[in-house]
């Protein structure tokens, strides 16, 4: 599918719903529990969703639209969530996340991007020059990914559980 603002937001705007509906008041045994060794939580997944949402999708974009000659991004610290949730519940992580989403929404449909815009460059600390679509077009999979990452982990809690049925359950494999 090629990029589209409309269709981009069609994702971004369901995922807080759908993890709210998902998570919230859901039992720590679910939500508080990982796949072993350093895997991430649901909660945690969470936690690292808002901070995405405060310094991660527009923050880079309005980089890369500004007249800035430095398009250089400031590097993401992809565990920030362990520091920033500390002495929140999920509810609060996930009003958090709602809230930040539904204000980045509102900034990127007050951009006006136009399609004449999606080849406009930031540089990533990794990848080096990065277009505007690949970057919002990765803010839409990096959503996707974590919510299949969130079935993943809760489903893992009942591996055992399923018995031989484990055997149809890609999930679990």
């Amino acid at each position: 599918m090629k990029f589209s603002i409309d269709k981009s937001i069609e994702v971004l705007s369901r995922t807080p719903e759908l993890l709210n509906t998902m998570l919230r008041d859901i039992s720590p045994e679910w939500s508080a529990v990982n796949e072993g060794g350093e895997s991430w939580s649901a909660y945690d997944i969470i936690g690292h969703l808002a901070h995405g949402e405060r310094t991660d999708w527009i923050p880079r974009a309005r980089l890369i639209l500004s007249d800035k000659p430095d398009k250089s991004f400031i590097p993401f610290n992809r565990f920030a969530q362990f520091e920033e949730s500390k002495g929140k519940s999920l509810n609060q992580l996930l009003d958090e996340f709602i809230q930040l989403r539904k204000e980045n929404l509102e900034a990127l449909r007050s951009m006006n991007i136009t399609e004449n815009k999606f080849g406009e460059k930031g540089i990533h600390p990794k990848f080096k020059e990065v277009t505007l679509a690949q970057l919002l077009s990765t803010w839409v999979v990096h959503d996707l990914n974590h919510i299949a990452q969130i079935s993943r982990v809760m489903a893992h809690q009942y591996k055992e559980a399923v018995g031989p049925w484990t055997e149809f359950l890609k999930i679990l494999q």
